[in-house]
Order: structure tokens, then sequence, then C-alpha cells
């Protein structure tokens, strides 16, 4: 059985004074005499006491806790998005709270209502891959609770953004592939309504538009989710298909893994049957055979300015909000073909 945790109320008894007086002396009021402040401080530190920050919260109508909410916390993107976080707010006065939604809109909305209930700070919200309707995040800013939405947008919610420029990313590596001499490039996408998913494929349509490669409906694979499992089967059937890509652009890494297997299973090289650029660039991305083309995004960053702009909100409330969108870096390793130049056909 634990220790009880000690409170101000045991410590009043041991000294004989009232609860008030131990509070004051334990926040150095200079209207106490300094022997009873030492005294206090003292049998304080021997019982190791340990304010009830919830508790002063309460008293002081204030709150030091902020909320995080992410789709899944397994994967690199968010876990690393989460250190940010919390690298930014150990040096701080505030607490973080984890709450994970599961990629669902409903587990999604439970968790703000509950929030909605106590005392916050402010709130860090990686939108659900479900949700379409943003009220329960304007009922947490009408409640005057500051947020900040990140990763994925929510097109038409006034709130403070920290976003990645995924439109780029996506054009970048799917003109490089068309670079590599590929034409006939497939595209593994997820839900439509995703703003992530969205931008990715426009970057893909986009880019085969601006190099005259006709967009084909067939190419363009739609998944139920964004694991593993979830591309096998889509990938499988297009490679069995009379319309074979040579090269397939991912919406991120599990999915681009997926098809990296499924292509060997059915005996395609990769680069030189078909090249596969995924979106992430996770660490270990680059322990495949061959390791994985990808376009990196600055992860970690995009959790420290979150919650940095957060802090900020927190602390004056802006006249207007922010809407910061990181730079992609396409990396180029061996599921790509290197695009050939003069010097190559000279050799």
């Amino acid at each position: 059985m634990g220790k009880k945790r000690v409170t101000i109320k045991d410590l009043a008894q041991e000294l004989n004074v009232s609860t008030s007086t131990v509070s004051r002396a334990l926040q150095d009021h200079p209207a106490l005499k300094l022997e009873t402040r030492e005294r206090v401080k003292t049998l304080a530190k021997k019982w190791n006491y340990q304010p009830n920050t919830l508790a002063l919260d309460l008293l002081r109508q204030s709150s030091k806790i902020i909320a995080v909410i992410v789709p899944e916390i397994t994967s690199h993107f968010f876990s690393s998005t989460i250190v940010g976080i919390q690298d930014v707010m150990v040096s701080t006065e505030f607490n973080i709270m984890i709450f994970i939604s599961n990629e669902s809109y409903e587990e999604e909305a439970r968790i703000i209502e509950k929030l909605s209930k106590i005392q916050l700070a402010g709130v860090l919200v990686a939108p659900s891959s479900e949700t379409k309707n943003f009220d329960h995040f304007r009922s947490l800013q009408g409640n005057g609770i500051p947020l900040v939405i990140f990763d994925r947008d929510c097109e038409g919610l006034e709130a403070h953004k920290v976003l990645v420029d995924d439109y780029r990313g996506a054009f970048e590596a799917v003109d490089y592939l068309i670079k590599t001499g590929c034409k006939r490039i497939a595209h593994i996408t997820g839900f439509s309504h995703l703003s992530t998913n969205s931008n990715r494929l426009r970057g893909y349509i986009n880019a085969l538009k601006k190099n005259g490669l006709p967009v084909k409906k067939e190419m363009i694979i739609q998944t139920e989710g964004f694991n593993h499992e979830d591309g096998i089967v889509p990938v499988e059937t297009l490679l069995k298909s009379n319309n074979v890509p040579d090269a397939i652009f991912a919406v991120n890494d599990r999915l681009a893994v997926s098809a990296m297997r499924t292509a060997k299973k059915l005996d395609f090289k990769i680069p030189d049957d078909i090249s596969i650029i995924g979106f992430d660039d996770e660490p270990h991305s680059s322990y495949f055979t061959p390791p994985l083309s990808s376009v990196w995004q600055p992860v970690y960053s995009m959790g420290m300015l979150s919650v940095r702009i957060l802090l900020q909100e927190i602390k004056e409330e802006s006249t207007r909000f922010r809407n910061e969108i990181f730079k992609t870096e396409l990396v180029i390793r061996g599921t790509s073909r290197k695009i050939e130049t003069k010097k190559d056909f000279q050799n």
C-alpha cells in the first residue's frame, strides 16, 4: 500500500498553526514572521510535501495543463511531434496531457467534450482522418480555450495552424520520377477530405500535367487507412492489371513499404522495373533493401512551433491567427532511379 500524500492540513496540524498560515508561508508571504516561514518550509521539505497543482488551479481559477490530441501515437510522425512539444514545455510551468482519437471523429469529439468540462490552459490538435465537422473545435474556442491545429488543416476553421507544404513535397517527388524517365506513375492515397491527402494528390496531378502526361483515374488508388496492411491488396491489384505502372508515389512511408513488399513478391525489380517514393521519411526508411526514397518533413520542429504559438496565445491573446507552413525535402535513395545526365550518356 502506498504512502498517503502529505497535505497542507498535515503540516498545519504538526506545527499547530492554521492551514492558511502554512499556505502563505510556502508562498513566502512577507506578512508572516521569517521564523514561521522557515519552520513550515523545513517540515515541508522533510515530509516531501508536493503542492496539488490541480487544486491550486481551481483556487486561482486558472490552469497549467495543455492537452494534446493526436490520431495515434505509434508512428514516428506523431511520436516525434509530441517529443518536440514536450521539449519546449519542460522548461515552462505547464504540464502536458496526451489524448488519442484513434483516427475517430466520435472519439475526438468525446475527448473535446470531456476537456471542455475541466480547466485547461490550451489545446493542440491534429484532427482525425474522419473529422469533417469542426463544431467541437469552435466550442472550445467559444469557451475561451486557446487552440492550435497542426499537421492536418481544418479548412474554414479560424485558428492558429502549423502545417507542412504537402503540395510542394508531392509535386517535387512526382516531378523527379518523371525526370528519371517514368511515364506511368501511380499514386496511393487515402481519404480525399483529409488536407494532407488532398494536397499531395493535387501535387501529383499538377506534376503530371506540367510534364504533359495524362492523369488516369485507374492510376489513383485510394486505401482505407495508412498502415502497411491497407496497401497490400490495392497495390497487388494495380501490379496485376493490364496497365502496370513504372513508378508509385505513396501518400506515406507505410504504404510505400507495402508497395515495395508487394512488388518484390510479384518479382518486380526496384527501381529497374518500378520506382517507389514515400512521404514522411521515417527513420527506418533508409534500412530497407533497397533504401526507400521519401519526402522528409520537419515533424519535431512542427511540434515545437505549435506549442510555442499556443504558449504565446495563452500569455497574450492574439488579434490575428497565425498560419505557419514548413517546407519539405525530397530524399533520394535506392527505390528510385537517378536522373540521367549528358555525362551518363557519354560514358
